[in-house]
């Protein structure tokens, strides 16, 4: 992925960094899916569905990708966006650890895309970062994602009241966790 070539996840689809002239494919992707993720994400206002906004944070992740902080992956039916995974919050010396985010795009979920993600993405991270630890949370009643990190051989460690407002409503979530080594 040093090169920045697409790398394969099976049924066409792709994954890839993402990049600076994304900004426009991914406010598609998003508009296109606002309704099948509001119920899991912030709430958002009018300006986040825009390409300018979305360049905005394009330069944001890329900034933290620069530093090591952050792994933004796009997820590619050809062309088209179809979802992202993240690793965030990379943090060296004896924690070794990231946070794993991602969604897929409303016509593709239940085909085991986020589950082919997921599994590039903590490849990724015990391989190439060599992490030692990679978290994710998840809304309490999100049964599909939390099969997802089950697949991939996370285990539910806790529960976090109140951890993040998802829909406008400050949320309870589980905790997932894989350790690498």
């Amino acid at each position: 992925m040093r090169d920045n070539k697409p790398a394969p996840l099976g049924n066409g689809i792709c994954v890839r960094l993402l990049q600076r002239g994304d900004a426009a494919l991914l406010s598609e992707a998003y508009i296109r899916n606002r309704e099948h993720l509001a119920p899991w994400e912030p709430t958002r206002d009018e300006e986040f569905f825009t390409p300018s906004h979305q360049l905005n944070v394009i330069h944001s992740k890329l900034a933290q990708h620069a530093v090591r902080q952050e792994i933004p992956w796009v997820l590619l039916n050809g062309e088209r966006i179809i979802g992202a995974i993240t690793l965030t919050g990379i943090v060296r010396g004896p924690f070794l650890s990231a946070n794993l985010g991602y969604w897929v795009d409303r016509d593709f979920s239940g085909q085991g895309i986020g589950s082919a993600a997921v599994t590039f993405a903590v490849d990724h991270a015990r391989t190439d970062l060599g992490l030692h630890r990679v978290q994710a949370a998840t809304l309490v009643h999100n049964g599909a994602s939390r099969t997802v990190l089950r697949r991939a051989g996370f285990q539910e460690i806790g529960m976090a009241p109140q951890y993040l407002k998802i829909a406008g409503t400050w949320a309870d979530h589980l905790l997932h966790q894989l350790i690498l080594h």
